[in-house]
């Protein structure tokens, strides 16, 4: 289920205003449409920006809670934060349990207990499989296409947010094309901590409209307000355990299947090891998809811990951990994704790093990818295929 219909099992009034005559009516008649039924739902609220003002007057005067639901794609300029009276939830593409596909055996929470007991489990993904479920996207209306038709409402998707999100997030694209190709520069650099300027330049390649920084800018945060770009912040703890830290954030689309679709490399392509030409990494591209579809994971199972979720990168570049979830205290759970089955001594070097920095601060350390099986190394290193790993 997407955020409408969610939302919609839970209302007893439901107000579309991507509808003209919902729109008018609730426009010509607010306070009374206050009044109907409860909860309230405000389907796509940020069509007519009053309701949020007059559900927080609203609730200033009764402090009923649940009395309303709005959703949107993106918040709207000059409203008021809604602080103290209108929580926000960030719906994201469905993981992988949620897409009903698999039975995860480890969870996060567990994790952060630091009890670092016995890791058990079995799953029957392969490789291809995963390449299947990254390239078939965690968009819920989405999940019962054809390949074929998978495509065109991807292809449809992000000809929209260009030609049209952007503008009623309150930003002009007076070059859709330049836009796209600045897009399809940041799907190249997804799991990276590659410069805007980086992004900007390969977007500029081979053509002369070279987009400003201020426009540049303006994409990047009407793209965020959109839920398209994610970011995962650059862990900065507030002791000297670990000096000279990388500040850039780690950037993600919000589903890999945008990345992929954008990049455009075939299936077959991706399973062979081939990617997009000047990507900057070290692994395969398939290997980028693979971490964003954990990314998506732990945005998910970490929101769902109440705790947040951080990357760690020495300035030097010496050393990095894909995902750091930061628990209670400051202590911390350590998380590399990597594609393939067998766990090398080069995969667990940063984690083992991290140990020797941190001691008891290191909750547990883990290397998510795509085995077979869930178990914990000899030095204590947990291994769990991303399909048994769950809030």
């Amino acid at each position: 289920m997407g955020k409408t219909e969610t939302a919609r099992q839970r209302a007893k009034t439901f107000v579309r205003l991507n509808r003209e005559r919902d729109f008018q009516l609730a426009d010509a008649q607010m306070d009374s449409y206050l009044l109907k039924p409860a909860p309230v739902l405000f389907d796509e609220w940020q069509r007519l920006p009053q309701v949020w003002e007059a559900v927080k007057d609203s609730v200033d005067e009764d402090k009923t809670p649940a009395r309303f639901l709005l959703t949107g794609s993106a918040p709207v300029d000059d409203t008021h934060s809604g602080a103290g009276r209108i929580p926000s939830l960030r719906m994201r593409p469905l993981t992988l349990p949620e897409r009903l596909v698999c039975t995860p055996s480890v969870s996060l929470k567990a994790l952060l207990t630091g009890e670092r007991s016995e890791l058990t489990g079995t799953s029957g993904f392969t490789l291809e499989d995963y390449t299947d479920l990254i390239l078939h996207s965690g968009f819920p209306g989405f999940q019962d296409l054809s390949s074929r038709s998978l495509n065109k409402h991807l292809d449809t998707y992000l000809e929209r947010l260009v030609n049209v999100d952007m503008k009623e997030a309150g930003t002009v694209v007076r070059q859709p094309d330049t836009l796209m190709r600045w897009l399809r520069a940041y799907a190249v650099t997804v799991a990276t901590t590659t410069s805007w300027e980086k992004v900007r330049d390969g977007a500029n390649a081979g053509h002369d409209d070279t987009p400003s920084r201020d426009a540049t800018t303006r994409y990047t945060e009407a793209l965020t307000r959109l839920r398209i770009l994610d970011e995962v912040l650059p862990w900065l703890p507030s002791d000297n355990h670990l000096s000279r830290l990388g500040l850039t954030p780690k950037r993600f689309l919000a589903d890999p299947a945008l990345a992929a679709r954008l990049v455009g490399v075939p299936r077959d392509r991706l399973l062979q090891g081939e990617g997009p030409a000047r990507a900057p990494r070290d692994g395969t591209y398939l290997g980028a998809l693979f971490e964003s579809l954990v990314a998506l994971s732990l945005l998910v199972f970490s929101d769902a811990n109440s705790v947040p979720l951080r990357h760690l990168r020495t300035w030097s570049g010496h050393h990095e951990v894909d995902f750091i979830v930061v628990g209670q205290g400051g202590r911390v759970v350590a998380l590399e994704a990597k594609l393939g089955n067998t766990v090398r001594p080069e995969h667990v070097s940063h984690l083992k790093w991290l140990k020797e920095k941190l001691g008891d601060r290191l909750l547990d350390a883990v290397v998510v990818n795509t085995g077979s099986d869930a178990y914990r190394r000899n030095d204590g290193i947990g291994v769990v295929p991303l399909s048994l790993l769950g809030p």
